[in-house]
């Protein structure tokens, strides 16, 4: 299987992106506050596009078949587990949010995710996402020329089952790069030792989606909104990391 492998300057480019999406996402969750609404948190998102000069990684994004992607951004509220379409909904205390963002620079990307609570959570929401944000640092930390892809899902997987929850299996992180999306694919459940071999240069996207119930999810009807099957809460991390000869280097942490 054939991985792109980013050149020096390539991986310069990509870093700058992976600084605007840090910056974005802290800036939005700033924002993540009661009676704020979805659309609003779109709009700054789309200021900050501007202002950096980059370009929207989602905005018109039509993989397979699905209409394009009408935001510059995903959110994702309480039991949608990815994709969700910021419209009129007003954030409420307790809620949890996932955001998930990327742009371009020079034609290359940076993808990240985060899953913030709205005010005061409840204890069981908040420990939801500290072990899906874990279980993204435990991956990351195997992101080395002597791991497999496999290892990376086997970490997500064992971390986040012995704390009780589960992980999404219909959606996977990514390789990135020129695309949004390139192979390999990277799951974050499986058996370890398997799949291709990691490479320097090699630069993917790790994002666990962990849910507090089942991991069952099913599609809305407007193509791109995931919610869990069992309506129960959901979260998202994700960073774009490369993969070097020294460790990994996560470009949007």
């Amino acid at each position: 299987m054939g991985f792109e492998v980013k050149s020096r300057s390539e991986l310069g480019w990509m870093r700058e992106a992976g600084v605007i999406v840090r910056e974005t996402l802290k800036l939005l969750a700033e924002a993540c506050v009661p009676g704020t609404s979805l659309l609003e948190l779109d709009r700054l998102a789309r200021e900050e596009i501007r202002r950096s000069g980059s370009v929207s990684s989602f905005l018109g994004y039509k993989p397979g078949g699905l209409p394009p992607y009408p935001a510059v951004i995903c959110l994702s509220l309480n039991d949608v587990v990815v994709h969700g379409i910021p419209d009129g909904t007003r954030l409420a205390e307790g809620d949890i949010l996932s955001l998930d963002f990327g742009v371009s620079v020079r034609g290359f990307h940076a993808d990240s995710a985060i899953t913030v609570p709205v005010g005061r959570a409840s204890p069981e929401r908040l420990r939801l996402i500290d072990v899906t944000r874990r279980s993204l640092e435990a991956a990351i930390a195997l992101a080395t020329p002597d791991h497999r892809v496999g290892d990376l899902g086997h970490a997500v997987q064992s971390l986040v089952e012995l704390e009780g929850f589960s992980v999404v299996r219909d959606f996977v992180g990514h390789g990135i790069g020129r695309r949004l999306h390139e192979e390999p694919q990277v799951p974050n459940y499986g058996a370890p030792n398997r799949l291709p071999r990691l490479r320097p240069g090699l630069v993917i996207a790790i994002e666990p989606m962990v849910n507090a119930g089942d991991w069952a999810v099913e599609v809305m009807k407007d193509g791109w909104t995931v919610r869990t099957r069992d309506r129960r809460d959901s979260a998202h991390f994700e960073h774009t990391v490369a993969v070097t000869d020294h460790g990994p280097e996560v470009l949007t942490a």
